[in-house]
C-alpha cells in the first residue's frame, strides 16, 4: 500500500505545534518583571524575547557573552555575527554589551540572574531537572544549564507536557541524567501552570477546554489542585 503525504494535514499539524509553543511562551513572559536580568535557554525559551510585556524593561542575557539580547531579527536584517548561545541570529537593543564567556559565567555564578527560563526532557515532583543528554545519543556539550539552575534566583521550565509519542515528561523521578537537584520552581506547558512545592506539584492554572483529569492523565507525578485553580490566560 502506498502512503501519500497530506500537505493540508501537515500544515495543520505545524500550526498546532506553533500554537502550543506560543501559549507556553506567552504565559511565561507574564512572569517577567521590570528590571529583571533574564537568561533564556536554547529552543522554545528563546521565543520569550518576542513577548516581553509592554511597559517593562528586562535585560536578556546570553551565556556566550551578550547582555541586552533583542527579539529575533526580521528577514533581511540578520547579522550572522550576532548570535545567541543556541547559534541563532538575534537582534541587539540600545545599550547592549558584549564580553567573554568567562565574564558571562561569572555573572551567572555570582547570582546576578533573576530568572532562568529553559526547556527540559524530564522534570519530577521534587523539582529535579534532566535536560542535557540522552544516553547513547550524541552530546555536543552540557552548555550552561547546570550553572544557571544552580545560581539563578528563580527557574521556570517551559516545555511541552508530553513527548512526541505521548509519554509523560513530568515524572515521579527523573530517569535521564540530572542537570540539577531540586532546582525547578515552576513548570509551564501547553496544558498547565504547575508550581513545585515542598509537598509536591501544585496545579495552579489549566489551559482552556481541559479538565484536571486530562492533565493528570498526561502527568506521571501526582498533582495537588490549588484552591484557587484558574484558567490559564495569555
Amino acid at each position: 500500500m502506498t502512503t501519500l503525504s497530506n500537505p493540508a494535514a501537515e500544515t495543520a499539524g505545524r500550526l498546532q505545534e506553533i500554537e502550543k509553543r506560543e501559549r507556553i511562551v506567552r504565559r511565561v513572559a507574564r512572569e517577567l518583571c521590570d528590571g529583571y536580568y533574564v537568561n533564556l535557554g536554547i529552543g522554545m525559551p528563546t521565543l520569550v524575547a518576542n513577548y516581553v510585556p509592554s511597559g517593562i524593561e528586562v535585560v536578556l542575557q546570553s551565556e556566550n557573552g551578550m547582555l541586552g539580547v533583542g527579539p529575533y531579527p526580521l528577514e533581511g536584517t540578520e547579522d550572522p555575527d550576532l548570535i545567541n548561545a543556541g547559534k541563532e541570529t538575534v537582534s541587539e537593543l540600545p545599550g547592549t554589551s558584549y564580553f567573554s564567556s568567562a565574564d558571562s559565567f561569572a555573572m551567572i555564578r555570582g547570582g546576578h540572574v533573576d530568572l532562568s527560563i529553559l526547556g527540559a526532557m524530564e522534570v519530577d515532583e521534587q523539582g529535579n531537572l534532566a535536560n542535557w543528554m540522552i544516553p547513547g545519543k550524541m552530546v555536543k556539550g552540557m552548555g550552561g544549564a547546570m550553572d544557571l539552575v544552580a545560581s539563578a534566583r528563580r527557574v521556570i521550565v517551559a516545555m511541552e507536557h508530553t513527548t512526541k509519542d505521548g509519554r509523560p515528561k513530568i515524572l515521579n523521578r527523573c530517569t535521564l541524567p540530572i542537570t540539577g537537584l531540586k532546582v525547578v520552581d515552576t513548570i509551564a506547558t501547553e496544558m498547565a501552570w504547575i508550581r513545585v512545592t515542598p509537598q509536591g506539584l501544585l496545579l495552579e492554572e489549566i489551559a482552556p477546554g481541559l479538565s484536571v483529569e486530562a492533565v493528570q492523565r498526561a502527568t506521571e507525578a501526582q498533582l495537588s489542585i490549588s484552591s484557587t485553580l484558574r484558567e490559564m490566560t495569555v
